[in-house]
């Protein structure tokens, strides 16, 4: 299996967040790829640098202004004082109910507080260069599937999935997965099916394509009553428009095992087969491990590979986009066991 990595993920290297309401140590850090990055390679795989922009893919799931703001947001902090480039910016303020987004203030900080759904998710000198050689990997898995190669996979961060048209969130700034979706769709392939098995709700890529037939988008994750994002990811949430029934959201609740997760797999898997997509995209959270420092299930190393058998009998050209995942030294080896699943005979 191909494998795309990022030579710029470790520019976005912030040194912390805010975590219940406590600034900690970034959760989501370059030791993530790494540990992912060393693992498959020691397990024989075939690491390669983004082939494809992603600039085409980028301009029809995030909104122009967003995206120019995203690149432009950290040399716009620096003028504002240069002693900024020892000192995170995070949004204090934002534009909720009653109040306006359609026109971008002058200052920094609002404008910040515009294109973020949250206060942790740090920016830092190589944020773009990050976030946009992981949207390039996730472009070139997709023109590998369309090149005839049966799975590609990104090992890249920071994570996209909780980014959506013009905001960012969740440690996410570019969401790869929909980068992915994007692209297939516009190198020919008819219908494209997203499955997110994230611990927390991929509410930026549902956004994303909430109104579109062409792009199924399916997820199985921690009720929203309780976890992370909270204001989306419920059952009822099932498309709108020409949309309409092509979003299924599967919440579960905090504890769930791995006998009830692997269910509601079932059914996930089940949706994407009935949608005859020509091709999946897998946002590959990995926060399911029992482990997880900010994760509720229980998941261990054998249901990891459960997972990868069954993606594998969908019979689809796959690219796996590697998204959350917090317990680092075991990351690599779950995402190893998810691959080893999907490749056995």
């Amino acid at each position: 299996m191909r494998i795309f990595t990022n030579p710029d993920q470790s520019g976005h290297n912030p040194r912390d967040e805010f975590y219940r309401g406590q600034r900690v140590p970034c959760f989501e850090n370059p030791t993530r790829a790494d540990h992912v990055l060393q693992a498959l390679s020691a397990a024989g795989g075939a690491v390669a640098v983004p082939t494809h922009d992603s600039a085409a893919a980028l301009a029809q799931v995030h909104a122009p202004r967003y995206l120019a703001f995203l690149q432009d947001a950290w040399r716009q902090w620096l003028a504002l004082d240069a002693a900024n480039a020892n000192v995170q910016p995070f949004p204090s303020v934002w534009p909720v109910r009653t109040l306006r987004s359609d026109v971008e203030p002058a200052n920094f900080i609002a404008r910040l507080g515009l294109y973020s759904m949250d206060n942790g998710t740090p920016l830092a000198a190589g944020t773009w260069a990050a976030a946009k050689g992981g949207a390039d990997a996730a472009a070139s898995a997709a023109q590998a599937l369309l090149a005839g190669e049966r799975a590609a996979f990104c090992a890249t961060r920071p994570p996209g999935h909780h980014a959506g048209p013009d905001f960012m969130g969740g440690y996410c700034f570019l969401n790869n997965a929909a980068v992915a979706a994007q692209a297939l769709r516009l190198g020919g392939a008819q219908r494209v099916a997203v499955l997110d098995v994230d611990y927390h709700h991929g509410n930026g890529t549902q956004a994303i394509f909430y109104d579109r037939a062409d792009v199924l988008f399916v997820s199985l994750h921690g009720d929203p009553l309780t976890e992370y994002p909270f204001y989306l990811g419920h059952a009822n949430e099932t498309g709108a428009g020409e949309g309409a029934g092509f979003n299924l959201n599967l919440p579960l609740p905090a504890g769930t095992g791995a006998a009830a997760w692997l269910d509601a797999l079932e059914v996930a898997c089940q949706c994407v087969a009935a949608h005859r997509a020509d091709a999946l995209v897998v946002s590959l959270g990995l926060d399911t491990f029992g482990g997880d420092p900010i994760g509720g299930f229980g998941l261990q190393q054998g249901e990891f590979a459960r997972l990868g058998a069954r993606l594998r009998r969908l019979g689809l050209p796959t690219a796996f986009v590697l998204e959350g995942g917090y317990a680092s030294a075991e990351l690599g080896h779950n995402a190893c066991h998810v691959l080893e699943g999907f490749e056995a005979a």
